[in-house]
């Protein structure tokens, strides 16, 4: 049964971690952007001709972007799951052009923003995590948006045009905005101020991440 909640009607959907996975109409297409850092490294590590398994190395790069390619590749009809990122909208965008005119219909795409994962306070009620809003995931999201609506895939969601407009309106800050974010400045802490400025680089890649049978290999 349809839900106001599950953008049904809509070819491009935007929700956040697997919760909002969950929420979603099935899609054809599931996409994780977990900015920083699940889906820029691994970008990384599958153009450069490797492959990422979604093992106990994986999750020691992010907990949260494993956990949601899991769910997504559990989903069933089982879609095609793709990681995508600042570093390669444009080509997670011409991939699923493609994929639309393989199948000759409209492809669904749901565009599941990663956030970040914190532990719940002292005191809480429930000693669930919570899940954070994470600037470098909209905007991540929201190149994406952009560059589907490019090539003619725009019938999207409130919540993923609010993520392109929000993408377009920043475009020229990006790298300042990750940065400068919680989860920048965490990795610039830990010494990783080199992979916080690669992954605000904008079409830096060509590859695309697609998960085959619990690993993620170059599409």
């Amino acid at each position: 049964m349809s839900s106001p909640f599950d953008q049904s009607r809509y070819q491009v959907r935007l929700e956040w971690g697997d919760d909002g996975l969950a929420r979603l109409a099935t899609s054809d297409v599931v996409v994780v952007v977990d900015v920083l850092r699940f889906s820029s490294t691994v970008t990384t590590r599958v153009a450069a001709g490797g492959a990422v398994p979604l093992d106990a190395a994986a999750h020691a790069v992010s907990l949260n972007g494993t956990a949601i390619s899991r769910a997504a590749a559990a989903l069933d009809p089982a879609p095609i799951v793709l990681l995508g990122c600042l570093r390669n909208a444009s080509a997670v965008a011409e991939a699923i052009a493609d994929e639309q005119r393989r199948r000759g219909a409209r492809t669904s795409i749901a565009l599941i923003a990663g956030g970040e994962l914190v532990p719940a306070e002292a005191g809480a009620a429930t000693s669930r995590t919570a899940r954070r809003f994470a600037v470098e995931d909209l905007l991540g999201a929201g190149a994406i948006v952009d560059a589907l609506g490019v090539r003619g895939i725009d019938h999207t969601s409130p919540e993923a045009a609010a993520a392109g407009e929000a993408f377009r309106g920043l475009r020229a800050a990006t790298r300042h905005l990750l940065a400068a974010s919680g989860s920048g400045q965490e990795l610039a802490e830990r010494g990783a101020h080199d992979e916080v400025r690669a992954a605000a680089e904008l079409d830096a890649s060509t590859s695309v991440p697609v998960l085959r049978e619990g690993v993620f290999v170059a599409l």
